[in-house]
């Protein structure tokens, strides 16, 4: 049934933990015991390992954007499916105990293998508010809540339902963020986190 292989085969590509197999390959430690105790490319800047971080986002886009792209050309018709479970297998991988990232990079790469155009948006976005003003979180959420609204006025309205829902789990995913930038204790990207023993789970900032 091709749509339950796609949505099953995007769930399996989407939960590689990328940041979390690079930062034990290269003798970075345990990521989740690392600053936030997050998987993403944010947290591994935390290691002080550059080059991890970029590989770790660029990963984590890379197979937001291979579900799609696998998809359309296997399963024709089912690259939402698949990029649905990229989304919630980056998430929720079941190799962490569904314990993942906060998806703002695996739905980069979906957005941009969707429709190039609302990647190039959503990248703009993303990276522009983060060079601004360094909130991991912020940018992320802005970017993900900006995704449909874009596409909604690109007349991409066939793609808005599934943005929609991604950007949801994004703003779920991001809850305690939300707290702490009401109260304006929000980090910003490259300040000292606490250890993840003094956070309550999956309150790491940004990702």
């Amino acid at each position: 049934m091709p749509p339950v292989a796609a949505l099953l085969g995007g769930y399996l590509l989407g939960s590689i933990p990328f940041g979390v197999l690079l930062t034990r390959a290269f003798g970075a430690g345990d990521l989740r015991q690392i600053g936030s105790g997050n998987i993403g490319a944010t947290n591994v800047l935390r290691t002080g390992r550059k080059g991890l971080a970029a590989a770790t986002l660029l990963l984590d886009m890379g197979k937001g954007l291979a579900a799609v792209l696998l998809a359309a050309w296997l399963l024709p018709g089912n690259a939402a499916l698949a990029a649905a479970g990229a989304f919630v297998g980056h998430c929720y991988p079941v190799w962490l105990w569904f314990r993942g990232g906060k998806g703002v990079a695996t739905l980069m790469g979906i957005a941009l293998g969707l429709w190039w155009p609302l990647g190039l948006v959503f990248a703009a976005l993303w990276l522009g508010l983060l060079a601004a003003t360094r909130i991991s979180s912020l940018a992320g959420m802005t970017a993900a809540v900006g995704a449909p609204v874009a596409a909604a006025m690109l007349g991409r309205f066939d793609i808005v339902p599934l943005l929609m829902a991604l950007a949801g789990i994004v703003l779920w995913k991001h809850r305690a963020n939300v707290a702490r930038l009401i109260d304006g204790t929000e980090p910003r990207v490259g300040a000292k986190t606490a250890a993840p023993a003094d956070r309550p789970a999956e309150s790491g900032a940004g990702e």
